[in-house]
């Protein structure tokens, strides 16, 4: 067994994480040692007690001898490519957290200029506004050079990587799963697309379903992998969170968006803000702080590529009352009942209108009769 293969094995053991992992190289001088210590020898390693000390002699020897050629097996069969530790293409700001994973399971390519990479996340349940400025900024970051990481997630997370494909960037999506079981299914197509300019990974091993306590093992590998974490739009107890305290913990820088004080899904990041992460209005200022990295004629550039774009979309021809209503909301969202009053049209007119508006992509409907200009 190799060193390789076996790090893979220990990955598919229960019970065996990566620092008890590192404690026990430590102790033996290989991981591959680990695979015919006696218990005594296992147990020299600190934090290995009796009990730990068992569970690797009880699981070992089948792993080594069937689960892993399984494992293997599922790999080719899936296109996948099992990066561990030992090996030099693991990525170097990964490999300097505490737990990092002790492999990575990879579909798609990670490159080494993935070393420069900002984590963008935040809640599954959010405004348009959020999702906006997700893209937006993702956009902005893969056209200046940044690998934009993310979850994979419904909301901000699918925005982050679609923002980042939109122009020449990279992005890579972490799976709280592993490959096989994708979550959420109806992103099975926009993973395909990331693994054609980036990757997606896991550290899980195939079969593992997402679950309680994947997520937040997740959350570490996406902070692990980033120069500095961004979080556009989250709640004060939303998973963000705990990627943003992630990103805290391994010395991360921090940058947050602010939102409306009224709206409880920017609760969070105003939280952070107050706590001194940098409050992010404009690209710049994520890339203020990378000035070593990134020259501000290149910042300029995609700022006024990302304006640009937006201007040039073809505007649809309106009527009249859908000026109205859109003139009405440029004050900011509102209720349709408002709109009713403000338009002095009927019910029934004004719902037909906004179900135009909407097709059009001028406005979106969102929970509670409210309206947002797009």
């Amino acid at each position: 067994m190799t060193e390789h293969e076996a790090y893979i094995a220990l990955n598919l053991m229960e019970k065996v994480g990566p620092v008890k992992v590192r404690a026990l190289r430590q102790a033996l001088g290989s991981v591959t040692a680990i695979f015919t210590a006696s218990p005594n020898e296992l147990q020299r390693a600190d934090g290995v007690g009796a009990k730990a000390a068992d569970h690797i002699i009880s699981q070992r020897d089948q792993i080594a001898t069937k689960t892993l050629a399984a494992e293997l097996a599922k790999a080719k069969k899936f296109k996948t490519r099992i990066i561990t530790l030992d090996q030099a293409d693991y990525p170097e700001v990964l490999k300097s957290i505490h737990d990092a994973p002790l492999a990575l399971y990879v579909f798609g390519e990670l490159l080494p200029q993935d070393k420069h990479a900002i984590a963008v996340v935040g809640s599954r349940r959010t405004s348009h506004y959020g999702l906006q400025v997700a893209d937006k900024l993702s956009y902005q970051l893969g056209n200046v050079g940044f690998t934009v990481v993310s979850g994979l997630a419904r909301g901000i997370d699918t925005a982050a990587h679609k923002g980042a494909l939109k122009g020449s960037g990279r992005t890579i999506a972490v799976l709280g799963s592993a490959i096989d079981e994708l979550y959420p299914k109806e992103n099975a197509e926009l993973a395909r697309d990331i693994a054609k300019r980036g990757a997606v990974i896991s550290e899980f091993p195939f079969g593992t379903a997402p679950g309680r306590t994947t997520f937040p093992m997740r959350n570490r590998i996406v902070t692990g992998l980033s120069s500095g974490v961004l979080v556009v739009e989250a709640g004060r107890k939303s998973g963000a969170i705990i990627s943003a305290n992630e990103a805290v913990a391994q010395g991360r820088p921090l940058f947050a968006v602010p939102g409306r004080i009224d709206n409880p899904g920017a609760a969070g990041c105003h939280m952070l803000i107050k706590d001194g992460a940098k409050l992010v209005e404009d690209v710049r200022d994520i890339t203020d702080e990378f000035e070593y990295l990134i020259s501000p004629s290149a910042v300029d550039a995609a700022a006024a590529g990302s304006e640009k774009k937006k201007a040039d979309a073809p505007r649809p021809a309106l009527s009249e009352p859908e000026e109205a209503i859109l003139a009405h909301l440029d004050h900011g969202p509102t209720d349709v009942d408002s709109l009713i009053r403000a338009t002095n049209l009927n019910p029934a007119r004004v719902a037909g209108l906004l179900i135009g508006l909407e097709m059009k992509r001028m406005i979106v409907m969102l929970p509670g009769r409210i309206v947002e200009r797009c």
